[in-house]
């Protein structure tokens, strides 16, 4: 094997060169994983946020080989396909004990080395011991890719409540906001609403099994209510960070509803809620980040048993010296929905 590795150097989301780097080398404990397939997240190209730890190498959604192992690493070998979290929880702090392993701090320190945009990344003996899953024989590479973020959308409808027969309003269709669709029509929801500001993103919603929807830009609490039979929806979803959605999300959810918060804002955007409605109503808003372990099992055996149309949610396949288009078509949202690198090709 030689001795340096392509990696997509993030600078900004203009901005992604194609360098090379030393291959890492594993301790004891670790693994070398070999990417196959690597899925450019939103949250990638969160200009305002990656740019403060630029040059990096960025990616999270993962799929590939095990190429090599450390001493002391029984429960795989080499060979094995495999996905790799690179936020995991230490499952024993005050925080995971409680069943907010999302709040836990070793899970928002973790990472994989360099990152998932690389053609080799070591895993470290944390992540080993329990973030990485091998993928059933008819689990594909790049529906590995989906692994993390279903596993968030899952996560996510769970702290929700989210129950069969719930009506639910989706604002943002990109690819969480469709994968939110998909699980929400395959966990048995009511009716499913969605807006974007996109027609290519509210027609990939539809095929994604929204009933409706809707631009954005529209008066959403009043279509909502035209809709959903003069009621509003048991959960709005926001996965745009949009002050607006925000906005729309909290008075088009009935009473006794919630609002989950699946993104975010820029840093010190602050959100007015009309307290007295959300008191009277019984309305809950909650946040949801990452996944945790059990997450990522409950995604694996979705993607296995075919649940979910991933497939149609691919719209790019790109090698490495085209990682720069792949961050643009992405930053843009156009007609984009999910792009994959692949390293190794």
């Amino acid at each position: 094997m030689n001795n340096t590795m392509k990696v997509g150097m993030y600078y900004n989301n203009r901005d992604v060169r194609v360098e090379e780097m030393q291959i890492p080398r594993i301790g004891p404990g670790e693994m070398l994983v070999k990417v196959i397939s690597s899925g450019i997240c939103g949250s990638d190209v969160l200009e305002w946020y990656r740019i403060k730890k630029a040059p990096r190498v960025l990616g999270h959604e993962i799929a590939g080989d095990i190429v090599e192992i450390g001493q002391d690493v029984k429960n795989y070998k080499v060979g094995e396909r495999v996905f790799v979290s690179h936020h995991i929880p230490c499952n024993t702090c005050r925080y995971c004990l409680k069943g907010f392993h999302t709040a836990c701090e070793t899970l928002h320190t973790t990472n994989f080395d360099p990152g998932g945009f690389a053609q080799y990344l070591r895993v470290p003996q944390l992540n080993v011991d329990r973030g990485v899953f091998v993928l059933p024989p008819d689990v594909t590479y790049d529906e590995g890719t989906f692994v993390e973020p279903l596993g968030c959308v899952i996560r996510g409808q769970r702290v929700a409540q989210f129950k069969p027969g719930d009506n639910v309003l989706i604002l943002g269709a990109g690819i969480s906001g469709l994968l939110h669709i998909a699980v929400a029509r395959a966990l048995g929801a009511g009716r499913i609403l969605a807006t974007d500001i996109h027609p290519a993103r509210l027609k990939a919603a539809i095929d994604m099994g929204a009933d409706a929807v809707i631009h954005a830009s529209e008066d959403i609490p009043s279509w909502v209510l035209k809709e959903n039979d003069k009621r509003k929806v048991d959960l709005a979803i926001v996965c745009t960070g949009a002050l607006s959605a925000f906005k729309q999300a909290m008075n088009s959810v009935d009473r006794g509803g919630v609002i989950l918060c699946f993104a975010t804002t820029e840093p010190q955007v602050e959100i007015p809620v009309p307290m007295n409605e959300f008191w009277r109503n019984e309305i809950k808003m909650m946040p949801s980040y990452g996944c945790a372990p059990l997450d990522a099992v409950v995604a694996i055996d979705l993607i296995r048993t075919k649940r979910l149309p991933l497939e149609r949610m691919i719209t790019h396949r790109l090698p490495m010296n085209q990682i720069g288009l792949g961050f643009q078509l992405v930053a843009d949202a156009g007609e984009s929905i999910k792009v994959i690198i692949e390293p190794n090709r």
